[in-house]
């Protein structure tokens, strides 16, 4: 779906707008995750996905778990993220995280028994609260599970 709306508003807009780029910073508790020029960023937020060019109509949004994708001159990265906030001006996208990770740092194991322990949660008897900490819990596991390569 992302790839279709890319090539479709990459058309509307004409091929030098595509290339356009603008500063992005992704900031979490412990260190500045990434910083770098880029054409395009994409994630998800409670509202759905969305994607950014440059020159974007400032905006601030709450962040949902999924994929990051980071579109540079010379290729695609891709990272899990899990909540936080973004920030949006004519110049700048920052994304205030509280946890971002690359592919290769997950740690899948622990990724596993997050979502068993989620999975088990959900099915039992439990409160209102309970339940929506182990869904939350759940996204972010497969989340992490999905970006790993080990979604089954």
């Amino acid at each position: 779906m992302r790839e279709a709306w890319r090539t479709s508003w990459q058309r509307q807009a004409g091929d030098g707008m595509a290339e356009k780029r603008f500063r992005l910073e992704i900031l979490s508790p412990d260190r500045i995750f990434y910083t770098n020029d880029v054409t395009m960023v994409e994630y998800n937020t409670v509202d759905g996905e969305v994607g950014v060019y440059a020159e974007h109509i400032p905006t601030t949004q709450i962040i949902a778990p999924g994929r990051l994708t980071i579109t540079e001159p010379g290729g695609q990265k891709t990272a899990a993220l899990h909540s936080g906030f973004v920030e949006i001006t004519k110049e700048k996208v920052t994304i205030l995280a509280e946890a971002v990770e690359w592919p290769q740092d997950i740690d899948t194991a622990r990724a596993r028994l997050a979502r068993d322990r989620a999975q088990q949660t959900l099915a039992a008897e439990a409160s209102e609260q309970e339940h929506l900490l182990a869904e939350e819990a759940l996204k972010r596991a497969l989340v992490r599970l999905d970006m790993a390569g080990e979604l089954q």
